[in-house]
């Protein structure tokens, strides 16, 4: 007998990725109700494909089971990622060396369509402050990363894989694709980013790709105190993109 078109394998995998992926955003965990207002699946099609995530241990409950986050099993499919990624062993030893050279805090991102997705960070020993911890997804217009990811591309290009509305984070933040495209063609020029205070408003960032690949899909960055000084701004960039001109092509 052939399954309704609602519950059939595709579109229950589409929306049991969309589930984990809704799960994963949230930082407090989400009730059944939550879920259906944020993805507008119906409630039966949420309780059966949660019930059965749940056995799976790809997602977990509160105490009251009435409210459910990703489970410890969508931990080791993210770790079986960076474990068989080849560029990531390279990666490391950069950021270790990149973080001794300049003192900062260092990341190590991928683009993911209109997305950064961090694979990598290295924390100043002295951090107090908020970072990006591995895993995060963050949109890149917003990132020194995913600037430089994005200058990568054709201003065409750029539209085309951008949302129509740049969301905003702080007062600083690039909301308009005319100041965007100013901003990438700086980048274009220069060979590297700094982003002051655009996605955090304490935070300010220099980035630059690593080009094993063309177009550069990987970015590594210095995150700083937003007051940093010019002359500081220009020592970091130049330790940033020597660390990426020193940079070994992965195999694989």
């Amino acid at each position: 007998m052939p399954q309704p078109a609602d519950v059939s394998p595709v579109k229950s995998a589409q929306r049991t990725v969309r589930i984990l992926e809704e799960l994963a955003a949230s930082p407090t965990r989400l009730t059944i109700a939550e879920l259906h207002e944020r993805t507008n699946y119906p409630r039966s099609s949420l309780h059966a494909l949660i019930r059965t995530l749940r056995e799976l241990k790809w997602v977990e409950a509160d105490e009251s089971g009435t409210r459910f986050g990703v489970g410890p099993h969508a931990l080791l499919s993210g770790t079986a990622y960076l474990d068989r990624d080849p560029a990531l062993p390279h990666a490391l030893e950069a950021l270790e060396d990149l973080r001794a050279e300049v003192g900062y805090t260092t990341h190590y991102a991928r683009r993911d369509d209109a997305y950064v997705l961090y694979l990598a960070s290295r924390e100043s020993r002295d951090s107090a402050r908020t970072v990006s911890r591995v895993g995060r997804r963050l949109p890149a217009h917003i990132t020194a990363l995913g600037q430089a990811l994005l200058a990568q591309l054709t201003p065409a290009e750029v539209d085309k894989v951008l949302p129509v509305e740049l969301v905003r984070y702080t007062a600083d933040t690039i909301t308009r694709f005319r100041d965007l495209h100013t901003a990438l063609d700086g980048v274009r020029e220069r060979g590297w980013v700094f982003e002051r205070g655009q996605g955090t408003e304490s935070i300010a960032c220099v980035a630059a790709t690593v080009d094993y690949r063309i177009p550069a899909t990987d970015a590594i960055s210095c995150s700083m105190p937003v007051d940093v000084s010019d002359r500081e701004v220009q020592r970091v960039a130049k330790a940033v993109t020597a660390s990426r001109s020193a940079w070994r092509r992965p195999s694989g």
